[in-house]
């Protein structure tokens, strides 16, 4: 299980393109627009590579993880490896969707104030109106690969 730090300013999955001689990871225009993230400065980034391998027409399998190069900054990043295959059992995806129905505990606030709990996998639920050790059940609103939003429905 990959751990998650609480610094994390954002979370996206993306793919590594290879630009002019330079490995480029792109960072989504929400991420700018919400303020999470603002052009121009420097930000530490980790690279966790996919839970299953992907096959290629020939029958093999490639690892995204697998790619090195540099950030569109230009500062240095070390891609995360993987030593699953695909005959692991591991599920792959949100482990939430819209509608459920969850105990939480929230560990810490993000920047905007919302409250963060992490649940299998170190899957990110963002809380709003909630504080550090609130223990609310919640309703799933909106997943993404690796993050959802919920709603407060019982404290």
């Amino acid at each position: 299980m990959v751990e998650i730090t609480d610094s994390l300013a954002c979370l996206f999955t993306g793919e590594i393109e290879e630009r002019d001689g330079e490995h480029v990871v792109t960072v989504p225009e929400s991420e700018i627009e919400h303020g999470t993230l603002e052009p121009g400065k420097s930000y530490r980034v980790a690279l966790i590579a996919r839970e299953t391998a992907e096959s290629t027409s020939d029958g093999s399998e490639t690892d995204p993880g697998q790619t090195s190069g540099r950030s569109r900054s230009g500062n240095g990043a070390t891609p995360g490896t993987s030593s699953s295959s695909a005959t692991d059992t591991a599920p792959s995806g949100p482990p939430v969707s819209e509608g459920d129905i969850r105990e939480v505990t929230i560990e810490t606030l993000g920047d905007k104030g919302d409250g963060i709990a992490k649940i299998e996998r170190g899957y990110v639920v963002i809380v709003p109106d909630s504080e550090p050790g609130d223990q609310p059940t919640v309703e799933i609103t909106s997943v993404r690969e690796n993050v959802s939003f919920a709603d407060v429905i019982d404290e």
